[in-house]
């Protein structure tokens, strides 16, 4: 039952991307960041409403815990009573890398459920609940843990992501981008437990005096201070000096859900160690929730062009519309002159035309007035505004215009004239011999 709610998430995953907006849009805004690579989707209907090098490798420190999580949820069939050694071994490989802990040492020599461990692992962003946890599903091998994440990112479509570890701790060889990061993270809010976990701010785990504190303050309202942000929700942070600070975060308010993704703000320990993740995160949420909005752009009673058509009785135009609204996220203050539209109709359309058979495409456009940039929001079918049947007459007609201008049939006409003119000629020919011999004939009479 396990796998087959894992392979149901990822066909609702794949299935909801095939119906997506095909283009992403960038729009220009105000918001100064620090952040490197950014990427903002509206999570209603996987529209990217904001981009910055969203494709280029970064170092994702522990956010990697997303995908730890999938592939240890994946691969335990039952969190909440499976009960995992914890082992000193295990915790011994984390020793000199200054690593974030959950206090698993206390736990030592005894099992705690898996379900406190992904608590561990995502809420105070513990190397030891990731090693741990890692250990037990690869059967003492985490190396054996990491190539089923690698295999995992695979399979969700990243084309640029590779791990070195379950933890995040830095690897010249361990990196993603923020667009194989949403990929990950959007298949991971499929799955049970992870968005309760990754927006939990306190947890204590079984026989712990003490509860675990998130690192994420966008969501603490009592820890968070200056940083926290009313309408955020989760689900990741990540630091290190390489990867600098990391945040993958959700927002909702009003009916409009955002989920950005941040990596390489500014981050030095001990020298610049301010939450630029947290401040970038709430300045583009307020503004995508206060200035976009989710827009009909074209509806199917929008007249998108006229298409000549022919074996239509009486008819030679056709009005072609959308075959379904396009719906998107937009600018509060759009205006006609931000839309522009490309249609790829064939010159002359036949009847019989039906309203529910496309004729043809058009691609929709996204023109910002301030810079000129012209983005692409979507390709939608065109189909014909009403029925058209198709006039026998005119079709038989239009079968025979057809047969007078084909190839073959001018060869065969051709062919047959000169036949003819051949005919003509050898007769004319065979005439002038018969008056010539008549002429001979007469002379000898005489």
């Amino acid at each position: 039952m396990k796998k087959f709610i894992c392979v149901l998430c990822a066909l609702c995953v794949l299935l909801g991307a095939a119906t997506l907006p095909a283009g992403a849009i960038s729009f220009s805004n105000n918001v100064v960041t620090r952040s490197k690579s950014i990427l903002m989707v509206n999570r209603d209907i996987g529209q990217v409403v904001f981009e910055q090098d969203a494709d280029e490798k970064r170092y994702p420190a522990s956010t990697t815990k997303i995908m730890t999580y999938i592939v240890a949820y994946e691969h335990i069939d039952d969190i909440e009573n499976t009960r995992i050694p914890i082992k000193k071994s295990v915790l011994d490989k984390l020793k000199g890398t200054d690593s974030s802990s959950a206090n698993l040492a206390d736990h030592v020599g005894k099992k705690m459920s898996a379900i406190d461990l992904l608590y561990s692992m995502m809420v105070p962003s513990g190397n030891d609940a990731a090693l741990t946890l890692a250990d037990y599903v690869g059967d003492g091998d985490i190396d054996k843990f990491v190539d089923m994440m690698n295999e995992k990112a695979d399979e969700l479509g990243c084309e640029n992501t590779h791990f070195m570890n379950p933890d995040g701790l830095h690897d010249d060889d361990h990196y993603t981008t923020a667009r194989d990061l949403y990929k990950i993270t959007t298949y991971a809010l499929t799955l049970p437990h992870f968005f309760e976990i990754s927006n939990t701010t306190e947890y204590k785990c079984e026989g712990d005096e003490y509860a675990l504190t998130t690192t994420n303050y966008l969501i603490d309202q009592y820890r968070g201070g200056e940083y926290y942000y009313q309408y955020a929700e989760g689900v990741k942070t990540g630091t290190t000096d390489e990867a600098g600070r990391c945040l993958v975060t959700t927002a909702s308010a009003d009916g409009n859900s955002y989920i950005l993704i941040l990596l390489g703000a500014p981050y030095k320990a001990g020298e610049m160690e301010e939450y630029y993740t947290f401040t970038d995160a709430a300045d583009l949420f307020r503004w995508a929730l206060v200035d976009l909005q989710m827009q009909t752009i074209k509806s199917t009673q929008t007249p998108i062009c006229e298409a000549k058509v022919k074996l239509a009785w009486g008819r030679d135009k056709v009005t072609l519309v959308p075959e379904k609204n396009l719906n998107a996220v937009m600018p509060k203050d759009l205006t006609p002159e931000n839309i522009v539209v490309e249609t790829n109709v064939d010159e002359v359309i036949s009847a019989p035309l039906r309203t529910d058979t496309p004729v043809g495409t058009a691609a929709v456009y996204y023109v910002d007035t301030k810079t000129g940039d012209k983005q692409i929001v979507a390709t939608v079918n065109l189909v014909p505004s009403e029925n058209l049947d198709r006039s026998g007459i005119l079709a038989v007609l239009d079968v025979i215009g057809t047969i007078f201008r084909s190839y073959w049939f001018i060869v065969i006409i051709v062919a047959i004239l000169l036949i003819l003119a051949g005919y003509v000629i050898a007769g004319k020919i065979h005439r002038n011999r018969q008056r010539k011999r008549r002429k001979v004939k007469k002379y000898r009479n005489f």
